[in-house]
């Protein structure tokens, strides 16, 4: 990676539990990229700590609901060490933040109506590139309760239940999504205050679902959050999915619904061929707006004003879209989809 990116960059291995390691690492550093998952299970915010106490700039790829919030709790010391923090900043969660915090924005400047329902649909082809780490997320996430939000309430769900066949647009189609619990989820409802909001994700081959929902089905919940226990897992079933991978691709989309109450209907849609580019570039995206003083002191998600300002989404969504097959944002979906028709299986939240 070093001699790819140049005499610019260096390497140090460092162990993100080890509190010393990582104040060395961080020694004269201007941002820290934390992106050493799965997040899900990890016990503290090791990282998060260590570029408060050195005052270095924080981004973190978090796509789990309880470390996410954690990492909130270190609002206060971030600000007192004048920091700037963003959890949950990859693509998605990430990109897909800033996509329905505009959404919902310009519903609310341009209807007459109020934000009733956000959806959040995501699609991966295999791994997207990402192997090992990606598929014990992915486990990890199968011994999560599902917390959605319905006319304002809480509600938990399944794992990987309530299909819907949702179609992403040009260059990837119609693909089947599943509901499953991510941090966006409870941050789109408390920033953003749309009353029902869920997320969902599909991957493929197709058989793949089928496979995610009868591990959810086989596995008692305790297991699949056991880390050392998913571990054995992701060993056993790499080698397959990898061979898998070849085939598939790494195609990535992401679709944002919104609907209001006077009828209005507009969608967001991003999609790109590799996953492991578009995740670099929506990183990097997030890492120039810190440094360009878009995020004030404090620990922010990314549709939080205090973590991108308003007028810094527009250049965010431009430069994190870069390379992709189709970005729109704010069109009808009638405009944008291959077959202007959803049909709903399942669970319709």
């Amino acid at each position: 990676m070093v001699s790819t990116l140049g005499k610019n960059s260096e390497f140090a291995e460092v162990n993100i539990y080890n509190e010393g390691s990582l104040l060395m690492a961080l020694r004269d550093v201007d941002l820290v990229v934390h992106a050493a998952g799965p997040f899900q299970q990890a016990p503290k915010c090791t990282v998060l700590e260590a570029a408060i106490e050195t005052k270095t700039a924080y981004i973190d790829v978090c796509d789990d609901t309880i470390y996410s919030q954690r990492a909130k709790s270190f609002k206060d010391r971030a600000i007192a060490a004048n920091i700037p923090a963003i959890t949950t900043g990859g693509i998605y969660p990430g990109v897909s933040n800033v996509m329905a915090a505009e959404l919902v924005r310009v519903a609310r400047n341009e209807s007459k109506g109020e934000p009733e329902r956000l959806r959040f649909s995501y699609y991966t082809a295999g791994t997207g590139g990402a192997g090992p780490t990606i598929l014990a997320t992915s486990f990890l996430l199968l011994g999560e309760e599902v917390v959605a939000y319905n006319k304002g309430e809480e509600i938990t769900l399944e794992p990987y239940s309530g299909m819907l066949s949702v179609d992403f647009g040009k260059g990837i189609g119609r693909k089947d999504v599943f509901l499953l619990n991510l941090p966006e989820v409870r941050s789109a409802r408390e920033v953003l205050g749309v009353p029902t909001v869920s997320a969902r994700f599909g991957t493929a081959p197709f058989f793949w679902n089928w496979g995610m929902v009868t591990m959810q089905r086989l596995f008692p919940a305790e297991y699949l959050r056991d880390r050392s226990k998913v571990q054995q897992l992701v060993q056993l079933f790499d080698p397959v999915v990898r061979a898998f991978d070849g085939i598939a691709g790494e195609r990535v989309s992401m679709r944002v619904d919104l609907e209001c109450t006077d009828g209005r209907n507009t969608v967001g849609i991003f999609s790109h061929r590799r996953l492991s580019v578009s995740v670099g570039t929506a990183i990097a995206a997030f890492v120039l707006a810190v440094l360009e003083g878009a995020t004030q002191p404090g620990v922010w998600f990314p549709e939080e004003p205090e973590g991108i300002a308003i007028e810094a989404r527009e250049v965010l969504l431009k430069r994190a879209s870069q390379g992709t097959i189709n970005f729109v944002m704010n069109k009808a979906p009638w405009m944008v989809e291959t077959e202007p028709k959803e049909l709903g299986l399942g669970i319709y939240i």
